[in-house]
């Protein structure tokens, strides 16, 4: 027989699970109405309190925290509304916390919510797999834009989407393209790389690779620099970011795209059909993955009160979700050499 629990006895009593706590262990914080109704409630769904333990289980904070890696990048602007608003709808307040790139700080920021939040959703997480193994051990969590061994978690089909890319530069008549890279802790970034690169000959085109680059407009200029130093006719940036400050370095030195060089991002920033040449660039559904993950994080909260991050059975906790090359201005044919 399954085991009766708090929050068992919070729907029969159409109360919070807060409530309950409340009321089975200091009844004297709740009206003498509600402390009969949870009573009852508890007495007629079976729920035994051991004598000298605790009478229930820490009442959820109502309360998850969202951390980003980088929140000045616009791509994280539709994963954290998507996330917002599945939250709001369930009674949770959403906490959204910066990690600036960096893992020590992303580290710092999740030890020291642990004691305030009911689970963390990790976006784009610049940790190791083993600490984020630990933290899911610990804590309710789950992982966006990043697949770690065990863990739940929600992320874009980046292999489909980076093979739109390959087809799309050799339909141009590319023979090859250079790679501009981001952050070296940047997972997602990683498997972009590998599997344009080793997609790349399949479509008869040669793949290389520069950087690593900060995935910001400023980083662009360097990126454009040293790409033009091997004369390529189409460039592919980490991200949106990069690229429109790749753009603005290609325009200032005449090199014009995509006559003499196409540029790809990822991401469909709302930017990207908003620069002087709009940006053909990989989307995914944003939106969904932020509300995709906070489901995922909630149902692990009020179903399986005991259960951590870690080890995701059944293995559709692990969610993947499609991918579209946008296309517009910045690709076209490959010049004539």
């Amino acid at each position: 027989m399954q085991k009766v629990t708090i929050y068992d006895v919070a729907r029969a009593a159409g109360v919070a699970p807060s409530t309950v706590s409340r009321a089975l262990s200091n009844p004297g914080r709740v009206s003498d109405a509600t402390r009969r109704r949870v009573q009852e409630a508890a007495e007629a769904a079976g729920y035994e309190v051991r004598p000298g333990s605790r009478a229930v289980r820490p009442a959820p904070r109502q309360t998850i925290a969202m951390v980003l890696a980088d929140i000045t990048n616009p791509h994280f602007i539709k994963i954290i509304r998507g996330a917002e608003l599945r939250a709001k709808s369930s009674g949770f307040t959403l906490v959204v916390v910066n990690a600036e790139e960096s893992a020590q700080i992303e580290l710092t920021q999740i030890r020291g919510l642990a004691s305030k939040v009911d689970g963390f959703v990790l976006t784009s997480s610049r940790l190791p797999d083993q600490e984020l193994i630990a933290i899911g051990q610990q804590h309710k969590v789950v992982t966006l834009n990043r697949d770690v061994p065990g863990m739940t978690g929600v992320r874009l089909d980046m292999a489909h989407g980076c093979r739109q890319i390959l087809e799309h530069l050799a339909s141009l008549g590319h023979r090859e393209f250079t790679f501009c890279a981001g952050p070296p802790g940047s997972w997602v970034g990683a498997l972009r790389w590998a599997t344009l690169r080793d997609g790349a000959k399949e479509y008869g085109l040669t793949a290389h690779r520069i950087g690593p680059y900060a995935p910001t407009v400023a980083a662009g200029g360097v990126a454009a620099d040293a790409a033009l130093r091997s004369r390529p006719t189409a460039l592919v940036a980490h991200n949106d970011m990069l690229a429109f400050g790749i753009m603005q370095r290609l325009a200032s030195r005449g090199v014009a795209v995509p006559e003499e060089v196409s540029v790809i991002g990822f991401d469909n920033n709302f930017a990207a059909e908003l620069v002087a040449t709009p940006l053909t660039t990989l989307d995914g559904p944003g939106a969904e993955v932020g509300a995709r993950g906070v489901d995922l994080l909630l149902r692990s909260i009020a179903e399986e009160p005991e259960r951590r991050g870690a080890l995701t059975d059944p293995p559709n906790d692990r969610i993947t979700l499609p991918t579209e090359l946008i296309l517009r201005a910045s690709s076209g044919l490959a010049p004539v050499r």
